[in-house]
């Protein structure tokens, strides 16, 4: 079955109640985990970029509107029985090295490896040291950063699913590429999924009957909410609609092998009596 992964990101805009309000649409939808994500300010944004000007709700300034949208260690642990509460798998996308350690105390069923973070060596291995099965998301990659990447897991032994992506916001359908998927399963004989982020439903379904393993896609209340990713990501009834469609795709495509169902029995006895 596909393993799918509603993204929350960002998108809870430091709100507990709102990244609460999100998982509760991920679990009504039928969706297998949530993930968040993580950063140490310090570490990921020059004190340059920090000093930058930005409006947003907290503040004039980037560290302001950065700072706003992290959650607490305190914030985290609530997060961590709040789904286990609901039974839903959980697990966050670490953008440096003491994030990641950081969020070493919830046991995740996965780690994951933001686009953004493909190319950091360190990083990859600090990561794939857990052992811990990784999803990779492949935006904005060549095939030599994938080659490099799948190289490191290979080299740690750590389990890896690869995540076909592509880093626009939204993302236009006609640069979604889904047989990409193909051409990694051929590359690399491994699963691959699907990171998407397009407005719609359509690239996201076709990933499934390519082959997908599994499927994250962003999630929001009200893509009118103030943030980057609100644009690409899908409300609640879309997501929805999202989950079921995949579900019935895995069910369509079945298994590829040919059958002669019970079912077909009668009808045969039915449309075959000139041939018996």
């Amino acid at each position: 079955m596909v393993y799918v992964i509603a993204e929350i990101g960002i998108n809870h805009n430091g709100s507990l109640d709102t990244a609460k309000s999100l998982i509760d649409v991920a679990v009504e939808a039928g969706a297998d985990a949530v993930k968040f994500q993580k950063r140490t300010l310090e570490i990921v944004y020059t004190a340059k970029e920090r000093a930058g000007e930005r409006e947003s709700p907290w503040g004039t300034t980037f560290e302001e509107q950065k700072r706003g949208l992290e959650f607490t260690e305190s914030d985290y642990d609530e997060i961590d029985g709040y789904c286990r509460s609901a039974e839903i798998d959980w697990f966050a996308s670490a953008w440096d090295i003491p994030s990641q350690e950081e969020m070493r105390k919830y046991n995740f069923p996965h780690n994951k490896i933001a686009s953004a973070m493909l190319t950091h060596i360190p990083f990859l291995e600090c990561v794939a040291s857990e052992k811990r099965h990784t999803f990779i998301s492949t935006g904005m990659a060549t095939i030599d950063d994938i080659d490099t990447a799948v190289k490191t897991f290979q080299k740690a032994d750590c389990p890896f699913t690869l995540l076909h992506c592509v880093s626009t916001y939204p993302c236009d359908d006609e640069d979604c590429n889904v047989k990409v998927i193909q051409t990694l399963k051929e590359r690399y004989k491994t699963d691959v999924g699907y990171s998407g982020h397009e407005r719609g439903l359509m690239p996201s379904i076709l990933a499934v009957a390519e082959g997908a393993s599994a499927v994250e896609r962003h999630i929001t209340l009200d893509r009118t909410m103030y943030g980057s990713d609100q644009a690409a990501s899908l409300e609640p009834a879309g997501f929805k609609r999202l989950v079921r469609d995949i579900r019935k795709v895995s069910d369509t495509l079945g298994d590829g092998k040919k059958i002669f169902l019970d079912d077909e029995q009668p009808i045969a006895k039915k449309l075959r009596y000139f041939a018996q």
